[in-house]
């Protein structure tokens, strides 16, 4: 099968394109080393991603002397913040490639990260030279811009480049691809909490900032070093020795028309399958980012709050492989519908949370949850819209997804400030994932 052309808008070879090396002089298909580079990619991004936030939380309470609904609110400002450029910066992933956006994106987050170790510090130097009473605002700004920067170049740049850039190098086996990423990130991303937390014991949550600021600048040379945007700059095409003509796939896995950011803003599919995306990453955000007072109010403890990651992960893991696999051969609504209905049964099972049975709807909806994410996040833009505006129109989703997820741990805070408990919010969510599994079932792909 022929990969659908990208010329209109892209030099053919970008310089320094085969620095150091071109992986077409290579004896094997240079699309497993991006894969590989494209997963590392997004495990990097962990330290701006909520579950890797979330277990500094406390300690930053502690540290500014602000309350949980300010911190909150400063994540959600921050974040917000960073999902107003997403969309903008996707345009920049079309014409740099995935390449130069990762790597950067990763050198830029280990500064922001050194940075956020010294933020006391730094919020202190401020407040001397202001006149008295300011401290709070102070914190609270810097705060505020640190999880801007953690935000926009973790969650959003960092992890946008690194998906976007294995979707290029497959197409046909683009499901199989997400499976191995997913797979990885479930459990990396699961092994997060307890390694943030083992090193915070070690040497203080300053120094851990800094420790993993060193790991994620390590990526940032490997990006640049292995890493590679487009088969086409190399005179290659997605799969390489893996595509098979006639494979029988579904349609909908077929090239389609190349949509602009416009044209697919325009269609009803697009809308459903980004709040799809939101829902959840709203939900995971806010359970993450207050897990372990989630956990005080049911009266569990903080190394049972963390440790709820780890069985999720390993129901993700077997939902991401199943998955991806059946995604090269149905309708993606279907696995919409099937993420909608884990955000039902998470937000349930917070909504009722006990050490009995509920706690298994928390695990599985989890599990169903960020099995979903990924390929719903990835899979849908190339497959429904093609690859010539991928990172406007997946910048543009993730920019939405960004905000929502912004959203979700100050709805938890307002509501359990507001009302003692978190079941408002958590009902709400139930509300919502209904919903969505209704209207999910007439998103097709475009034609």
């Amino acid at each position: 099968m022929k990969s659908d052309r990208l010329t209109h808008g892209r030099h053919p070879s970008p310089r320094f394109a085969n620095f150091p090396f071109d992986p077409s002089t290579l004896p094997f298909f240079y699309g497993t080393v991006v894969l590989v580079c494209g997963t590392l990619g997004v495990l990097a991004s962990a330290p701006g991603q909520t579950v890797g936030v979330s277990v500094f939380t406390d300690f930053l309470i502690e540290a500014h002397a602000l309350s949980r609904s300010w911190i909150s609110f400063a994540y959600l400002a921050g974040t917000i913040g960073s999902a107003l450029l997403i969309s903008r910066a996707g345009q920049y992933y079309d014409r740099f490639g995935g390449r130069w956006v990762s790597a950067i994106s990763a050198a830029m987050l280990a500064v922001v990260l050194v940075g956020m170790s010294f933020s006391d510090v730094i919020a202190g130097a401020v407040a001397s030279v202001l006149p008295g009473g300011y401290r709070d605002g102070v914190s609270f700004v810097v705060l505020m811009l640190g999880f801007f920067a953690m935000r926009f170049f973790g969650q959003g740049m960092l992890t946008l480049s690194s998906r976007n850039m294995v979707l290029e190098w497959f197409e046909q086996r683009r499901g199989m691809a997400l499976a191995f990423i997913g797979i990885s990130i479930a459990f990396g991303f699961s092994a997060t909490p307890p390694f943030f937390e083992w090193l915070i014991q070690r040497g203080g949550w300053s120094w851990a900032w800094q420790v993993i600021a060193t790991i994620v600048a390590g990526f940032s040379l490997l990006a640049f070093c292995l890493a590679r945007s487009r088969p086409e700059e190399h005179g290659m095409l997605p799969d390489g020795p893996f595509a098979k003509e006639g494979r029988k796939t579904h349609a909908e896995t077929l090239s389609g028309r190349q949509f602009t950011l416009s044209e697919a803003r325009r269609t009803y599919s697009f809308w459903v399958f980004t709040f799809s995306v939101v829902l959840s990453g709203l939900l995971l955000t806010a359970f993450s980012f207050h897990v372990v007072s989630i956990f005080a109010d049911a009266g569990m403890s903080r190394s049972r709050a963390v440790a709820i990651f780890v069985p999720a992960a390993c129901v993700s893991v077997v939902v991401e492989f199943a998955g991806s696999w059946l995604s090269d051969f149905v309708k993606l609504k279907y696995l919409a519908m099937v993420q909608s209905t884990g955000s039902l049964m998470l937000a349930l099972g917070l909504s009722f949370l006990d050490e009995d049975g509920s706690i298994v709807f928390v695990v599985v909806g989890m599990g169903l949850m960020q099995g979903m994410f990924g390929i719903i996040s990835g899979v849908t833009w190339p497959r429904f819209f093609g690859r010539l505006h991928l990172g406007a129109i997946s910048g543009f989703s993730t920019s939405i997804v960004v905000a929502g997820t912004a959203v979700g741990p100050y709805l938890f805070s307002v509501s359990h400030d507001q009302v003692g408990t978190y079941q408002p919010a958590t009902l709400l969510c139930a509300a919502a994932a209904i919903v969505l599994i209704a209207v999910s079932c007439r998103a097709d792909r475009p034609e």
